[in-house]
């Protein structure tokens, strides 16, 4: 089986074969940023495919962030390239949870949060505990927040 990170190289061969400048930058940029986690700490050391997940997640998100900001500075133009390098991580990613499935995980949470005692708004950080490990991955951390607090405080 392939790792990730293999996958990620092949796909950069194939995009610079095809002249594809978007893919082959943007897989460029996120290969580096492996290859920094992976030298980060102590030690060098191959990271897992999940490890490599959590990379290639902060950087879609650093994508979004960062068309954003340049949506809210009039910069159209850079803008769409940041949401186009955003997509092409994205099919990297596992499918994103929709609102009603994140909702359905989130209600459950709070029940087994009720169950143990946590209540109302001062809750959040127990059900954030149950929710978290379930949708790693899975759904934006500000999505996943948004959907707590709703249910929490109505």
């Amino acid at each position: 089986m392939t790792t990730l990170k293999a996958r990620l190289k092949d796909d950069l061969t194939t995009a610079m074969k095809a002249r594809d400048e978007l893919r082959s930058s943007t897989l460029r940029l996120t290969l580096t940023a492996v290859a920094k986690e992976e030298v980060a700490g102590k030690t060098a050391r191959e990271l897992s495919d999940d490890e490599v997940l959590k990379v290639i997640a902060k950087e879609a998100k650093k994508r979004r962030e960062a068309a954003e900001a340049f949506e809210q500075g009039g910069r159209a133009e850079s803008a769409a390239r940041e949401l186009a390098e955003g997509e092409i991580l994205d099919a990297y990613l596992p499918k994103q949870l929709s609102d009603d499935e994140l909702a359905a995980i989130v209600a459950s949470a709070v029940e087994e949060a009720r169950a143990a005692g946590a209540e109302g708004p001062r809750a959040m950080g127990a059900v954030m505990k149950i929710v978290n490990p379930k949708v790693a991955g899975l759904a934006d951390g500000g999505r996943v927040a948004a959907a707590v607090k709703k249910l929490l405080v109505g």
